[in-house]
């Protein structure tokens, strides 16, 4: 991870200048305030402002004043409701704006989250700096033979290094020629916003990124899920763990009706309660797709192909 000499000492200078406030205070979240979280060789992920927290949203549901209910357990009852029943507005009323430094192929994927505030580093302005994200040897991966958009085994030995070898040689070649191209040091040199497009897709920039917590757990839903691609999943997973703690009950409830709940289609409801009668059901007998009954057995116990 790595941050400049100017982020530093804002963070440090942020840090520093606590003032007394009348909003909403989450304790959970003010520790996690500016503080740098490290992802992936050179990546981070830092939290600059939050709104609300889980009494917000139970006041948002209710259209109540000040606290709302001093009852912990029917604050969280209700969230467990609204969660349960895909209600959204309630859980709008929460906001984080976040400054993440992530590769460009990842950030590309990200961006596919169109709900969001955004503002990224712009290198039509600014010269980005040699950074690069080389993956980890557990992390080179062959394409998957059943997912078009997976990885396959690991490669190993000469294969690994080879590719390995690839990565940072190219990398290196692409930002030796940008730099040449720049218009720098009393040379004509090409533009910026031109010489930005020889730049490779593992090199690192940076955005805020600002959402409600509505949004935000669509995103964490996808991304954070096993089956999401590694890169994105682990700043998804330091989103994650300081959500935990700012809104810690709605946090819960997304754990439990969203990452670790399922939806089934009428068909999928019919074949488990088919099963539940001991009957034998094959994929044919209830009209699900190949794909849709492999995720039902995945949850529901293998059945008869």
């Amino acid at each position: 991870m790595t941050l400049s000499a100017e982020q530093q000492a804002e963070i440090d200078a942020a840090r520093a200048n606590a003032q007394p406030t009348l909003r909403a205070v989450a304790p959970g979240m003010e520790k996690h305030l500016y503080t740098a979280q490290p992802v992936l060789d050179h990546g981070f992920v830092r939290a600059i402002d939050y709104m609300g927290d889980d009494a917000a949203i139970v006041q948002a549901a209710r259209v109540s004043y000040g606290a709302g209910t001093k009852h912990v357990s029917n604050d969280e009852g209700l969230i467990r409701y609204l969660m349960r029943h895909w209600h959204s507005t309630p859980f709008e009323m929460c906001e984080i704006k976040l400054h993440v430094k992530l590769p460009v192929f990842v950030a590309r994927q990200w961006i596919r989250h169109r709900t969001a505030n955004v503002n990224e580093y712009s290198a039509r302005y600014s010269i980005l700096d040699r950074e690069f994200y080389i993956p980890e040897p557990a992390q080179l991966a062959a394409q998957s033979t059943v997912n078009n958009q997976g990885r396959g085994a690991v490669l190993e030995g000469a294969e690994a290094a080879r590719v390995l070898a690839l990565l940072k040689s190219d990398a290196s070649q692409m930002y030796d020629h940008y730099e040449e191209m720049l218009s720098q040091d009393d040379q004509q040199g090409l533009a910026r916003e031109l010489a930005r497009m020889n730049l490779p897709m593992n090199i690192y920039t940076q955005w805020y990124w600002k959402t409600d917590l509505h949004n935000l757990f669509h995103f964490l839903r996808l991304r954070a899920d096993a089956h999401a691609q590694y890169e994105i999943r682990v700043y998804a997973e330091a989103i994650a763990a300081m959500v935990a703690d700012w809104v810690p009950l709605a946090f819960g409830a997304f754990e439990d009706y969203r990452m670790g709940g399922v939806t089934l289609s009428s068909k999928a409801i019919d074949a488990l309660k088919r099963m539940l009668k001991g009957e034998d059901v094959t994929r044919e007998s209830t009209g699900m797709s190949a794909g849709e009954w492999r995720e039902f057995q995945e949850v529901w116990g293998k059945g008869r192909q």
